[in-house]
């Protein structure tokens, strides 16, 4: 039984190596949340059994948990450079597949059509507003951006206000609001499935997303021209990654030792 105890000891081990690595990998990743590892020990025994008797037989993984703390905050300069300054996700639709993803990684931009996106596809999802920035309608949509406005003037450039309206301005001096952020928040974050580039999207563990406007209630407001960086301690991963590889080591010498145990019981001459 010793060996199965061991090699169960070996895989969370090495399960945890996992886990610290992809903390490491990500720590200049904008936007990224480090996970942890929980363990769980496992009893064997029936309702007969001594509960004096009963033997541990080991260990399991009983979640990778993820932590959504809010990472330290990089001054940029560029106006679709966004900050959620507190709870919430930027919520994106893809314009390929129709999914939707959340994300603390505001790096958005203009794309051919005046959308604004992040990457290739996904665009910013907002309430849409009057041309003074009061919302219209509680149900988000794409942010587009008109390339003139209905004087004719051309784009001339795009800001975002702390309360999450998005401002058009024209090259006749002109100011028109084309959207507010939709906030989005969840019941259990942590149940949240990580898609990749520093986005999730929602599961029945994590619920349904509760949208809201920015800087209102317990939604964040918005910082512009600044990034969210990773909110992974370089630190505090080594000393976990010093501390995985110990147990690591510690499990794969009680396996030798069992060995050497086995080989001296089968090599005993009566």
């Amino acid at each position: 039984m010793s060996f199965y105890t061991s090699l169960n000891g070996l895989k969370n081990a090495q399960t945890d190596l996992g886990v610290i690595s992809n903390n490491i990998a990500n720590a200049e990743t904008n936007g990224f949340k480090k996970s942890s590892v929980a363990f769980s020990d496992i009893v064997a025994g029936s309702a007969f059994t001594n509960p004096k008797l009963l033997i541990g037989i080991g260990a399991t993984v009983e979640a990778i948990n993820q932590n959504f703390k809010q990472g330290p905050v990089e001054q940029t300069g560029n106006a679709l450079d966004l900050v959620v300054s507190g709870d919430g996700f930027f919520t994106t639709t893809s314009a390929v597949s129709g999914d939707t993803l959340y994300t603390r990684n505001g790096s958005f931009e203009i794309d051919e059509n005046g959308y604004l996106v992040r990457g290739n596809s996904n665009r910013l999802q907002a309430f849409p507003t009057d041309a003074a920035g009061a919302v219209t309608s509680t149900t988000p949509g794409s942010v587009q951006i008109p390339a003139a406005n209905t004087a004719g003037a051309q784009f001339a450039g795009v800001a975002v206000g702390k309360n999450g309206v998005i401002t058009a301005s024209y090259a006749d001096g002109s100011n028109v609001a084309v959207g507010k952020l939709a906030l989005a928040t969840f019941l259990a974050p942590g149940g949240l499935r990580q898609e990749g580039s520093a986005s999730w999207s929602a599961t029945g563990i994590s619920g349904t997303a509760t949208y809201g406007e920015p800087d209102s209630g317990f939604y964040g407001g918005i910082l512009s021209g600044a990034l969210e960086r990773s909110n992974v301690d370089l630190s505090e991963e080594l000393v976990g990654l010093i501390t995985a590889q110990r147990n690591f080591q510690a499990n794969a010498k009680a396996i030798d030792t069992a060995t050497q145990i086995s080989q001296t019981i089968i090599n005993l001459r009566t």
